[in-house]
């Protein structure tokens, strides 16, 4: 009769394969691994204007549209002002007047379907499927716990975001880069929840206005890039038509001063009368703030602060959890 041995290496693979096994229950599949989440992809904003807001983008930020959509009655459903070839500004006209003009942020990751299994498992509504956008990238939306729509994108290689990489840039783009939306959040722990602990971010900052006595700002970095969400938060909810200073983006600029001059000498072809007024903000970084048409606030702001030291976070408690309705209860 022959004899059979086991080599160490077959004995490890075998105590491996067992244990893989007891980890998973009889019946039960492994909870799906979380895709990358590779950067902010957009920010959606209703207007009540297109084409004084066009003017705002085009003109006087220097941004291109590179493409529209158009309903089947011939007027616009969506259009896009191009940052870079990974960012855009969604815009579409309103579906009421003085309602919320932030319609969604998007995020995008490397894998749609594999991020779908992932938030259903996590017990994020999901919807029936994972669609295909008329651009031609895979995407879906979800809301998080405040009530903000977070469309989940995957640029594929035949949407027209990919088709159109290297073009649509001109020289007169104030940014070409946008560091973080700001949302409003009523419950930052129910966020936190959704945020970091099942989209994977991780807070690298809080601060609060001068003279607070509560916590202002909390910002959420995206787990696989330098690009954040900045929650605003709140324990009384502003009117819809009162929100655009909140939700707000920011482009970042390498020279505020510069970025000044240039923006003063667009203003008059539009018509921009408000104070553009640099300053140090609370983070001490130079930034100045910007509004469009409809009032929503598009920050510009220096990528370091003015001594290259960071600001040191707030220690002040955050506000109590808002119990008026989320937003999305408000719309």
């Amino acid at each position: 009769m022959r004899e059979f041995t086991l080599t160490g290496a077959l004995i490890l693979t075998l105590l491996t394969t067992l244990a893989r096994a007891d980890a998973v229950p009889s019946g039960e599949s492994a909870t799906p691994a979380r895709p990358h989440i590779i950067g902010l992809s957009h920010i959606a904003l209703y207007v009540h204007d297109i084409e004084k807001t066009r003017a705002f983008y085009k003109t006087f930020l220097g941004f291109a549209e590179p493409y529209s959509l158009k309903n089947p009655d011939g007027t616009l459903h969506l259009t896009w002002m191009k940052i870079n070839d990974r960012q855009t500004i969604e815009l579409f006209p309103e579906t009421a007047p003085g309602t919320d003009r932030l319609y969604h942020i998007a995020l995008e990751t490397d894998d749609a379907r594999g991020m779908y299994d992932y938030l259903a498992a996590h017990g994020v509504k999901v919807p029936a499927k994972v669609g295909t956008g008329k651009i031609g990238n895979l995407n879906y939306f979800v809301k998080d716990p405040d009530g903000h729509i977070v469309e989940i994108v995957q640029y594929m290689p035949s949407s027209w975001t990919l088709l159109f990489k290297g073009k649509f840039l001109p020289d007169t783009r104030i940014s070409n880069y946008m560091s973080h939306a700001g949302i409003l959040v009523g419950n930052l722990d129910a966020e936190k929840h959704f945020y970091e602990d099942i989209l994977g971010c991780h807070e690298i900052w809080r601060g609060a206005r001068k003279g607070a006595s509560e916590l202002s700002w909390v910002h959420e970095r995206l787990p696989e890039c330098t690009q954040f969400l900045e929650f605003m938060l709140y324990s009384d909810l502003p009117d819809p038509d009162k929100r655009g200073k909140y939700h707000h983006f920011c482009l970042e600029v390498p020279d505020i001063q510069k970025a000044k001059e240039i923006l003063d000498k667009r203003a008059p072809l539009i018509g921009y009368d408000k104070p553009i007024t640099p300053q140090i903000g609370i983070n001490r970084k130079w930034q100045l703030n910007v509004y469009d048409p409809d009032g929503t606030r598009v920050e510009l702001m220096e990528p370091v602060t003015v001594d290259k030291k960071l600001a040191p976070p707030s220690t002040l408690p955050p506000p109590p959890p808002a119990t008026q309705p989320s937003i999305a209860a408000s719309n």
